[in-house]
C-alpha cells in the first residue's frame, strides 16, 4: 500500500502558481516527490517562455504527526523549509527587501526549477495538508 496523496493545481496564471497537497499516510511517507514540475506548467502567455523556476511567497500548512521538508531539486538538492510535526502555520515570504520577494530557487549545480517534498517521522494516520502560493520565472 502506499500514502493517499493528492496534489490540485489552483492557479497557473503567467505569474502566479498556486498549488495544494494533501497526504494521508500509512506509515510509508514520501521521499523527494515532484511536487512541482515547473516543465508541466503553463508557458508564458505574452511571450511562450517555458516556466525554468519559481520563488514560494506564501505557505499555509498543517500537519498532524508528521512534518515535511521541502527541497529545490539539483545534483545535491537543497533545503528551503522544513514544516514540524503537529503544528499548522502561515509563512510569508512575499515581502523581501530590494524589490525582491519570496525565497528564490537558489540551487546550484544540476538544477532543474523543480519543488521536492520529504515527510519526516510520518507513521500510520498522520496527515498534512499544504498549499503554495510562488511566482513563475521564466
Amino acid at each position: 500500500m502506499a500514502d493517499a496523496v493528492t496534489s490540485q493545481t489552483i492557479e497557473d496564471g503567467g505569474k502566479n502558481l498556486i498549488m495544494k497537497f494533501t497526504n494521508i499516510s500509512d506509515g510509508t511517507g514520501e521521499s523527494a516527490v515532484a511536487k512541482v514540475d515547473v516543465s508541466g506548467l503553463n508557458t508564458n502567455p505574452s511571450t511562450g517562455a517555458a516556466c525554468s523556476r519559481i520563488s514560494i511567497q506564501r505557505i499555509w500548512f498543517s500537519n498532524i504527526g508528521m512534518g515535511f521538508k521541502l527541497y529545490w531539486n539539483a545534483s545535491t538538492n537543497v533545503i528551503v523549509l522544513e514544516a514540524p510535526k503537529d503544528w499548522s502555520d502561515t509563512w510569508d515570504f512575499s515581502m523581501g527587501n530590494e524589490g525582491k520577494s519570496g525565497i528564490p530557487n537558489n540551487a546550484g549545480t544540476g538544477v532543474n526549477g523543480d519543488l521536492l517534498l520529504t515527510t519526516v517521522d510520518h507513521t500510520s494516520g498522520d496527515t498534512y495538508s499544504m498549499m503554495i502560493w510562488a511566482h513563475k520565472h521564466y
